[in-house]
Formats: structure tokens, sequence, C-alpha cells
């Protein structure tokens, strides 16, 4: 069985265009809805959609980005029709139908590319982080306390004050005065 999806992200948009494209496409029943496509727990057709859903049924939609928002969300849906047994088909981009041996044949490759790509993002990421841990820089929040609290913090805890203590009087929790007293280069 043929089953469309049709979805617009804005309420003042139509998605009739989508439902007769559908229809000419030999969809037998039709999901549609007026959503955004930033999550899929904000659709409520596509999950009725994905439980109608049998062994060697199509899923068919008139363009990509009705069905996805990113070249990973695609991949993942298709992942998850592909464990399902059934097949997809975009009428707008000829190359994405799961049902012919070409159409497999071009999502693995455009699947290899953003694998590809994500790869170099990562290590240009990766480095770009470790330059700047060598030029000194520091990540994440800044410290409650500077150097100098963090001094007197230890001189009065080596003299008996308690961590409780040390916390309520400088206003931060009992983690941070830990973290003060522990040191410098050591894991928290």
């Amino acid at each position: 069985m043929k089953y469309g999806y049709a979805r617009v992200s804005s309420k003042t948009r139509d998605y009739l265009a989508q439902v007769e494209a559908l229809k000419a496409a030999g969809c037998e029943r039709i999901f549609s809805e007026k959503q955004s496509g930033k999550s899929r727990d904000g659709r409520p057709e596509f999950g009725k959609l994905m439980k109608a859903l049998l062994p060697d049924d199509t899923v068919v939609v008139t363009k990509l980005d009705r069905l996805a928002r990113s070249s990973r969300d695609l991949h993942n849906i298709i992942g998850e029709l592909e464990g399902l047994s059934v097949g997809f088909l975009s009428l707008g981009e000829a190359w994405c139908d799961t049902t012919t041996d070409v159409g497999r044949l071009m999502l693995t490759i455009m699947g290899g590319i953003a694998e590809f790509e994500r790869g170099l993002i990562r290590k240009r990421c990766e480095e770009g982080i470790a330059r700047a841990k060598r030029q000194g820089k520091q990540f994440g929040r800044p410290s409650a306390l500077d150097v100098g609290q963090k001094k007197v913090i230890a001189d009065r805890y080596g003299k008996g004050a308690t961590i409780p203590e040390l916390a309520a009087e400088y206003e931060v929790g009992i983690g941070t005065i830990w973290r003060a007293l522990q040191p410098s280069g050591a894991p928290a």
C-alpha cells in the first residue's frame, strides 16, 4: 500500500497541492498536517503514519523537505523505514526512491557523503579545540571564585573551617568549594 505524507510549516499555508500530487501518484491513504518539521514529537500525523506501516508498504512525499529538515534526519527516517521493510519515494527528487536498486544506491552514496562531511566537521572542531587549549583558553563556565579567594579558602580550610561554612560565606555550592580545594590540574 502507498501512504502519502503532506506537511506545511505554518497554519497560513495550504497542503492541498501536495495531497493532489500524492493522490495522482497512487497513494491510497494520506497523512497531512500543518506543523513545523523541527521535531518528530510535534508531528502527530507523522507518528500515526509510522504506526500504520506494514512490510512492503511505501511512503511517498512530494519533496524531501516535507519529511525531514536535514540530511541526518532524512537518513534516520529512511533507516527506520528500511527496518520496517517499507519503501520510500520522493516525487520531487527522482533519485530518492528506495523501491528501486538505483534509488537505494543513490541513497547509500548520499549517506556516505553526509557521513564523510560530518567526519570532516568533527575533525575541524577537535583541531580548533586543541589549538584553543594550547593557547590557554578556558572552556566551560567561568569560575565563581578567583585565585585570591581560592587561596583564602584553602588557608581557612586548613585552619579548621568546614566546606559547608565556606560555601555559605562565599555564597557558592559545596562542590565549588571542594573544587577550589583541589590541587590545580587535578580532575574534579
